[in-house]
């Protein structure tokens, strides 16, 4: 059974000039990072595969989570449109797994909203959303998914 791991980047700064694709995690960021990667490890949910915005924040995101796993960087992900993501998830081999995606809101959330029709209370920095599904990852459509976990850093 394919199991998609939803985690929103975590807390940025904003310094000014800064382009957004640039932002670098603030050190609160780096720790609910770390601390997001703690719960997924003790959790047993460790990704086989690893979808990642190419965006600065997403990146260190990935670094503190501290995953040995391949990695591909997929600007449809920085681009935030849910659905051009859903297509980059569904283009994936047909293989069970569990594949991390990191990017960014509102699309997370949307994509979270849509597959597992949970987690409506938001999606802020660093929240984590387990769904796990039947069939392959062509196979994912809205509705599709079951909400089987959902974290963020305030809940821990």
């Amino acid at each position: 059974m394919p199991t998609l791991i939803v985690l929103r980047h975590a807390k940025a700064e904003s310094p000014l000039g800064t382009p957004d694709f640039e932002r670098p995690l603030s050190p609160r960021g780096r720790r609910d990072a770390r601390a997001a990667g703690d719960e997924l490890r003790a959790a047993g949910r460790v990704p086989d595969h690893v979808i990642c915005s190419p965006a600065l924040r997403t990146r260190q995101t990935l670094e503190e989570l501290r995953f040995d796993a391949p990695v591909e960087f997929e600007d449809r992900v920085y681009d935030n449109d849910p659905e051009a993501i859903l297509d980059v998830l569904r283009a994936r081999p047909d293989e069970p797994g569990t594949l991390l995606l990191v990017g960014h809101n509102p699309s997370m959330h949307r994509l979270v909203l849509d597959l597992g029709g949970a987690a409506d209370e938001g999606f802020p920095t660093s929240a984590t959303a387990i769904i796990e599904f039947a069939g392959d990852w062509s196979d994912l459509w809205p509705g599709a998914g079951r909400l089987t976990a959902y974290w963020t850093p305030r809940a821990r």
